[in-house]
C-alpha cells in the first residue's frame, strides 16, 4: 500500500496505482483509516450512489476550530439534500445569471498580460516562475471580480486558501492545523465586511447576488470562501501541472502551438493525466457495496481520482498524455450531485492561460526541474521556473 511519507510516490503516485488496481478495485488503507476505490468504475460508483454521502464532522476540539467549522459546517460541498439542494440551486442561479460569460473576455485579457510579464521576466533574467507569474494570479484575479472585491487583496486571499486546504491532507501537523484555523477567522471576518458593503452598496457580483437569495450570513460566508479555495486551488494547480506536462512531453506541446483547435480536448486531457485533486472522501450514511466491498455504516471511503484517471479500462495507453484524446471521461470535476459547479469557469481559464501561452511564447521550455509540494490529496507544485529557447 502506497505510503503518503514516501517522496518517491508523491512525485509520482501512478505506478502504485496501477499495482493497487491490477489487485482488486478497493482495498482499506490503514494509514489513511478509510477504503480505497482505485478503480474508475469504483471511484465513479462512491461519487454517484446516495448512500454515500459528504457528511460534515466538526474538526475537534470544537472551541479550537470554530471558523475552520463555521465555514465548512454551512458549505455547499460538505452538506447533503435538503440543504445542498438548496444552497447548490443558489450558487447554480448566481453562475447562471452571465457571470461566466461576462468574463471570457477579462479572463483572456488578464491572461495575455501576465503572460507578458512572464516573457518580460525571461527576457531580463533568462527565466520565470510560472506558477507566479500565471498559474497563481489568474484565478485570483477572476475570482476577485466575481466577487467584487478589490484584486490587491488577492495574496491575501491566496494565503488563507493556502492554510485551510492543508486541513485536508492526512496526519497534520499541529501548528499547521492552527494556521488553517487563523485564516479561516481572517477569511470569516474579511467576507462578513464584504458582505456589509454590498449590502449597502450592491454590485454586478455574485457576493451581490448571493444577498439577494435565502442564504443565511454564514452560509454566505461559507459559499464564497469555497468558491475561491475550490476555484483557485484547483486551477492553480491544473495550469502548474498540465504545463508541467506539456514540456515535459514536448511533441504534445508542440502539437497545442501548432493546432490551437487541440485547445478544448487538451484541457481535459490535462485534469486528467495528473490530478489537482487525487482523493475525495465520502461517509455510508447506510451499509453500501462498492465492487464487492463492503463499506458499513458510518465508515469512510475515498474515490482515488488519480487512480481512476490511469484506468486502462476506461483509457487507451492512460499513461500517455494525448491532448486529442476524446471522449475524456475523467473524474476531476467530481460526479453526481456534488459536480464541480465551478468547472465552466474553471475551463475558460485553464484554455486562456495556455492559449496564452502558446500564442506568445511557442518556444517556452523548463528552465529545470519543478519542486513538487509534499501534500497528496492537493497535488501541485511549489514552482515551475520556464525559459524559452
Amino acid at each position: 500500500m502506497f505510503d503518503l511519507a514516501d517522496p518517491a510516490f508523491l512525485a509520482n503516485p501512478y505506478p502504485s496505482f496501477a499495482e493497487l488496481r491490477e489487485r482488486g478495485e478497493v482495498h482499506r488503507h490503514d494509514g489513511l483509516g478509510i477504503a480505497v476505490a482505485v478503480s474508475h468504475a469504483a471511484s465513479a460508483a462512491v461519487l454517484r450512489h446516495r448512500g454515500l454521502g459528504r457528511i460534515w464532522q466538526d474538526a475537534l476540539p470544537v472551541e479550537r476550530f470554530a471558523s475552520f467549522n463555521l465555514l465548512h459546517r454551512n458549505s455547499l460541498l460538505e452538506n447533503e439534500p435538503p440543504a445542498h439542494t438548496r444552497l447548490r440551486r443558489v450558487i447554480a442561479g448566481a453562475f447562471g445569471r452571465g457571470h461566466v460569460q461576462r468574463l471570457r473576455p477579462m479572463v483572456a485579457e488578464l491572461a495575455d498580460g501576465m503572460v507578458d510579464g512572464l516573457a518580460a521576466e525571461i527576457a531580463e533574467t533568462g527565466s520565470a516562475d510560472l506558477l507566479a507569474h500565471l498559474a497563481q494570479p489568474l484565478p485570483v484575479a477572476v475570482i476577485a471580480e466575481l466577487l467584487g472585491v478589490p484584486v490587491e487583496n488577492g495574496p491575501s486571499m491566496v494565503t488563507w486558501s493556502n492554510h485551510i486546504v492543508k486541513m485536508y491532507e492526512y496526519g497534520l501537523a499541529e501548528d499547521k492545523r492552527d494556521a488553517a484555523e487563523v485564516a479561516a477567522a481572517e477569511f470569516v471576518d474579511y467576507l462578513r465586511d464584504v458582505a456589509k458593503q454590498r449590502a449597502d452598496s450592491p454590485g454586478e457580483d455574485i457576493v451581490s447576488d448571493l444577498l439577494r437569495s435565502e442564504l443565511t450570513e454564514d452560509e454566505l460566508v461559507a459559499t464564497a470562501v469555497l468558491l475561491l479555495m475550490a476555484g483557485h486551488e484547483a486551477t492553480v494547480n491544473v495550469i502548474g501541472n498540465g504545463v508541467n506536462a506539456l514540456l515535459t512531453h514536448r511533441d504534445q506541446w508542440e502539437r497545442l502551438v501548432a493546432s490551437p483547435d487541440l485547445l478544448d480536448p487538451c484541457v481535459e486531457e490535462l485534469i486528467r493525466f495528473d490530478a489537482p485533486l487525487q482523493l475525495f472522501e465520502r461517509t455510508a450514511t447506510t451499509d453500501v457495496e462498492i465492487a464487492g466491498f463492503r463499506v458499513a455504516e458510518g465508515e469512510k471511503i475515498g474515490a482515488l481520482l488519480g487512480a481512476a484517471a490511469r484506468d486502462p479500462k476506461v483509457f487507451d495507453r492512460p499513461d500517455t498524455l494525448d491532448i486529442g484524446r476524446t471522449p475524456n471521461a475523467h473524474l476531476g470535476f467530481g460526479m453526481g450531485i456534488h459536480y464541480c459547479v465551478g468547472a465552466p469557469l474553471a475551463r475558460v481559464e485553464i484554455g486562456a492561460a495556455l492559449t496564452s501561452l502558446a500564442t506568445k511564447l511557442p518556444g517556452l521550455e523548463l528552465a529545470e526541474t519543478p519542486e513538487r509540494r509534499p501534500e497528496f490529496v492537493i497535488r501541485g507544485l511549489r514552482s515551475l521556473p520556464v525559459t524559452t529557447r
